[in-house]
């Protein structure tokens, strides 16, 4: 019997990660992982241009690419940005490239929240809460963070950031104080991050490419990609893109995550 996906095993699958990471991502993601296993790719090019996202989600990507990195030879190429939660999933990759000027690092977490007290103290505004517990509202938009809950929630983000140092510590090979000397927010260009430990080349997504074929012993020079994308709904394919200038629509795109996240802990780069 001839495996239906055998045409597949002298092809390299490429996934991209691209945008914010939440659960629309995540989700398209662990799809196209799992149909790369499916399909028995050799490898996979993970294009990654991303300025992270949730903490939770970008876990899953991460676990994911370990447990398939058992089965294929995994490379990740990043692109323009990949930082915070997109340097997170990298670290799920045996290999990483990345363009010299790729902004990158950003490793570490923040939470925000918004405090209208003033606002609503104005207009006359104010709201009555009965809760179990005194901290079952923390991060309410109506008042400030008390000191104990400022405590709390730093030692939650404390939780979280130990979380990702060990994954770069041990993805990298690099000891934990090393990770946390440059791992306290700053960003960095890939030629940087090569100096780091962080990624293992600096070139493009095709050198990428090429040596994700080297690497399972096919030539570079005759492998292609096959990308998985997500499919479109027909409406969407007949009439196209939309018709928002791209910067308007970033500017949405951030405006909605920093809303349904407000009060979430995140690994994402904001500049």
């Amino acid at each position: 019997m001839i495996w239906p996906f055998r045409k597949f095993r002298k092809k390299i699958a490429r996934i991209e990660v691209t945008g914010l990471i939440a659960g629309t991502t995540r989700k398209k993601v662990l799809e196209a992982l799992k149909t790369v296993e499916e399909r028995k790719f050799p490898a996979l090019l993970l294009r990654i241009d991303s300025p992270g996202g949730t903490v939770g989600d970008s876990q899953e990507i991460y676990n994911a690419l370990k447990e398939l990195g058992k089965k294929i030879k995994i490379v990740a190429s990043f692109g323009n940005v990949s930082a915070s939660g997109g340097v997170y999933i990298g670290m799920g990759a045996h290999h990483i490239v990345a363009n010299p000027g790729t902004i990158t690092g950003s490793i570490g977490v923040i939470l925000r929240g918004n405090n209208l007290e003033r606002l609503l103290d104005k207009i006359g505004v104010s709201f009555k809460t009965i809760k179990s517990g005194p901290y079952k509202d923390i991060l309410s938009f109506d008042r400030e963070l008390t000191e104990p809950e400022k405590s709390i929630l730093q030692e939650l983000i404390d939780t979280s950031y130990n979380q990702f140092v060990r994954t770069v510590a041990e993805a990298r090979n690099l000891e934990i104080e090393t990770v946390k000397s440059f791992a306290d927010g700053r960003i960095f260009t890939g030629e940087q991050a090569l100096e780091l430990g962080v990624v293992d080349r600096v070139g493009t997504e095709e050198e990428a490419r090429r040596w994700a074929a080297e690497l399972v012993g096919l030539d570079p020079e005759k492998t292609s990609c096959f990308t998985l994308e997500e499919r479109k709904p027909l409406l969407a394919r007949i009439v196209g893109q939309t018709q928002v200038a791209p910067r308007v629509s970033a500017g949405l795109n951030w405006l909605e995550f920093e809303l349904s996240h407000s009060g979430h802990p995140l690994w994402l780069y904001r500049p």
